[in-house]
């Protein structure tokens, strides 16, 4: 019998090749729909999206427990459902809509759920780096064998919470494991333009921090490699890097039409898209055309569903407009 362990390898598995590929399409229908409402002028400001990277997000959360803590980026809508995070109420935050993560007020780069161990996406890049650190830092005195995962992008190794959080989880020999989710470009800017020397795993080494690469767009070559190093960091030994190359077929939000990429670039990328990638190894094992496209298909009605009751749902009350301030001050600016 395949081993379903957490950690399992993903190919000898079935099942589990399975749920890859349903995480990946719902992230991916998650993202196709949130961009057509914006399109449609139905959710307000600009939405930073993941279409082409599913494979990290579901790779990596795979082998995760549900006390397990994550943290994110601005790009972290798959992030969140990988983790457990529900698609509607993320649709209801991204319209601002009561009901949402945050109640409507913190928007597209702000979702978190810590019922499901998801501490938050984070508008500033390399934000996420010193809370992942922080929790693995409370993981550790609560004597817990829960782990940190943080991930980023590779714009975020130029950053000083990169060194900072790096340093800090070798330092103190931290339960967290840190995955570079390295599309080539930090918004418009093409990452080996402004990056020296080799790159997050070569900085991760000299900070004492193992550190491994992985194809980002194979998921089940992802789901085994951060099988692996999860289970390294549970144990004990400290963090590890995980370093994902994969690639962004939008622009860096969702106004951003993208002219500035070469379209040649972009189609053979989408060649390598990591869900027909997974959905023909998923053929070859004995699973019919039929079952994945039914499983596509079931996920973009959840995100229809999402959106439309999103969509239908009422405004936050301005009565909690001041709630969740940390500091009020007066009471005059209330009035």
């Amino acid at each position: 019998m395949a081993d379903s362990r957490p950690g399992a390898r993903a190919g000898d598995n079935l099942k589990r090749l399975v749920d890859l590929y349903r995480t990946m399409v719902r992230i991916r229908a998650f993202e196709e729909t949130a961009l057509e409402a914006h399109k449609s002028g139905e959710i307000p400001g600009p939405l930073h999206v993941s279409i082409g990277q599913e494979a990290v997000a579901a790779g990596v959360c795979a082998s995760l427990r549900k006390d397990d803590r994550l943290t994110s980026n601005h790009r972290g809508h798959g992030h969140a459902i990988a983790k457990g995070a529900d698609p509607a109420r993320m649709y209801l935050e991204l319209y601002g809509r009561a009901g949402g993560y945050c109640g409507g007020k913190g928007g597209s780069m702000h979702i978190a759920d810590f019922s499901v161990g998801m501490l938050g996406a984070n508008g500033v890049v390399g934000g996420g780096l010193p809370l992942a650190v922080g929790a693995a830092q409370g993981l550790k005195l609560l004597k817990s064998d829960a782990i940190a995962v943080c991930m980023f992008g590779d714009g975020a190794v130029n950053r000083g919470p990169f060194l900072e959080g790096l340093n800090w989880a070798a330092l103190y020999k931290l339960p967290v494991l840190f995955v570079c989710e390295d599309n080539g470009v930090a918004a418009f800017t093409r990452a080996d333009s402004v990056t020296a020397g080799a790159g997050a795993s070569a900085r991760a080494e000299a900070l004492g921090v193992p550190a491994a690469a992985v194809d980002g767009n194979d998921a089940p070559a992802v789901d085994e490699i951060a099988s692996r190093l999860s289970a390294e960091v549970r144990s004990g030994a400290g963090p590890r890097l995980l370093h994902a190359k994969t690639y962004r077929w939008t622009g860096h939000t969702s106004t951003d039409a993208a002219a500035w990429r070469d379209p040649k670039e972009v189609e053979a990328w989408k060649d390598k898209c990591p869900i027909q990638r997974l959905s023909t190894l998923l053929k070859d094992r004995g699973i019919a055309s039929a079952e994945t496209d039914a499983i596509a298909a079931s996920a973009k009605t959840e995100m229809q569903a999402g959106r439309a009751a999103a969509n239908a749902a009422p405004w936050p009350e301005t009565a909690v407009a001041y709630a969740d301030v940390q500091d009020t001050g007066a009471v005059a600016w209330q009035r």
